[in-house]
């Protein structure tokens, strides 16, 4: 199943891709997609609807991040060899966990605005993987059992703030606008193979970012045991995987985003998000 949340930021409905690729209305069915859908259980229910006979939404309406009351947002930093080259760090012998501010997390559409005094601002194009069930310590033969589905994130990153600013990365990753999900969550039984999906990222229409999920240096098995042993996953915990090479750091000279900017990415069976860069404004 394709899991959406669509409509004005607050107020989004749960909806469903149908395999016509239309948009159909959940919300007869479930209040929202958030933890307390993402287990097997309740997913099975969802798939035995008759999608025919759902709602169908008319228009282009809004989608926001598939996914409700995130509790932790969890990235993996330097996960592809090439990428950890060309920021000029060696690549790590266990996997690199930091956080991202749940606060960051907006649709897949949405502006992405510059911080305030932002000089550094870039693009990374990832594969999000959603928690459905709670993980404790659990082996990597099982850890995709925990997943409830999988996701585009765009882990736009402040790299001042996260490599000039002393301390950790954190504070370069979570800026507001700085977590776009979606389109939609992509169920794992339709995700049969999480380790040989496409990805690519252009800026302004020129390709910067080509990978593939199978050059990941920690798979998504691993990611998911390893994080377990150092903090339960709880529904509805999004953990971002890491970026393949050609982000604005990596280049000779560097590159970053400026206001009008727009960024356009994907990946192989989950959606494309579309991103235009604005400038600072205070959030209400």
């Amino acid at each position: 199943m394709k899991l959406v949340r669509y409509g004005n930021p607050g107020k989004e409905k749960p909806g469903l891709i149908d395999d016509k690729g239309l948009l159909r209305d959940l919300s007869a069915v479930v209040e929202d997609i958030g933890p307390k859908q993402l287990g097997d259980a309740a997913l099975a229910k969802l798939r035995k609807l008759k999608t025919d006979k759902l709602p169908l939404v008319k228009g282009k309406p809004r989608y926001g991040s598939p996914v409700a009351d995130v509790g932790k947002f969890i990235a993996i930093g330097l996960n592809y060899a090439d990428h950890a080259a060309e920021s000029g760090l060696p690549i790590p012998a266990e996997p690199v966990v930091f956080m991202k501010a749940t606060s960051c997390i907006q649709g897949p559409n949405d502006p992405v605005m510059l911080p305030k005094n932002s000089v550094k601002s870039d693009w990374e194009v990832e594969l999000g993987v959603v928690i459905g069930a709670q993980a404790r310590y659990v082996s990597q033969k099982s850890a995709l059992d925990y997943v409830a589905g999988y996701c585009v994130i765009n882990d736009v990153s402040e790299r001042e703030y996260q490599i000039e600013r002393g301390g950790t990365w954190d504070k370069g990753k979570g800026c507001d606008t700085f977590g776009p999900l979606g389109p939609w969550l992509v169920t794992r039984d339709e995700v049969p193979n999480p380790q040989k999906l496409s990805m690519w990222l252009d800026l302004n229409g020129k390709r910067m970012q080509t990978g593939n999920t199978r050059t990941m240096i920690f798979n998504i098995a691993k990611i998911v045991s390893y994080v377990s042993q150092f903090m339960t996953l709880v529904p509805g915990d999004v953990i971002t995987t890491g970026t393949p090479p050609g982000v604005g750091l990596g280049m000779k000279p560097p590159l970053y985003l400026k206001k009008g900017d727009v960024m356009t990415l994907g990946i192989e069976g989950l959606g494309e998000q579309r991103q235009e860069v604005v400038g600072f404004k205070l959030l209400s």
